[in-house]
């Protein structure tokens, strides 16, 4: 059943990221500088690697985030928005902002890429203490 809540958990927070990211887009462009063709959709967007390269990632996050849950106890929904949303702000989001200093990166595209990462570490940590 393990297995099952990670597997939604990835799907809930991939899904999530199309919403998200979709909404941000034109301000997540201008501050990643991702190249636009002449319709002003990104060079590449049908490339499936870097969305499967996501799956990927946010599956193993998930996993961890299951096992770390197992180990600690955290086995109610509340309990798990609160530890998710915390791994989210004080794990991932830190290291977001550091990369993007030391790339000198707009500080904009920290604020919108650790939103995201915030919101679906409360995500992952609700689904993964449903099941």
């Amino acid at each position: 059943m393990e297995f099952l809540a990670v597997i939604v958990a990835t799907i809930a927070s991939f899904a999530f990221g199309a919403f998200y990211y979709g909404a941000l887009s034109k301000p997540w462009m201008e501050a990643s500088g991702v190249p636009v063709d002449a319709d002003g959709k990104p060079v590449g967007a049908n490339n499936p690697v870097p969305y499967i390269v996501s799956f990927v990632c946010i599956l193993l996050v998930a996993g961890m985030m299951r096992h770390s849950f197992a180990l600690s106890g955290i086995d109610t929904a509340g309990k798990g928005f609160v530890a998710g949303l915390g791994i989210g702000l004080f794990f991932i989001a830190p290291w977001i902002f550091l990369n993007t200093g030391y790339s000198a990166r707009p500080w904009k595209l920290a604020v919108i890429d650790s939103g995201y990462a915030i919101a679906t570490g409360a995500i992952c940590g609700i689904i993964l203490t449903l099941f």
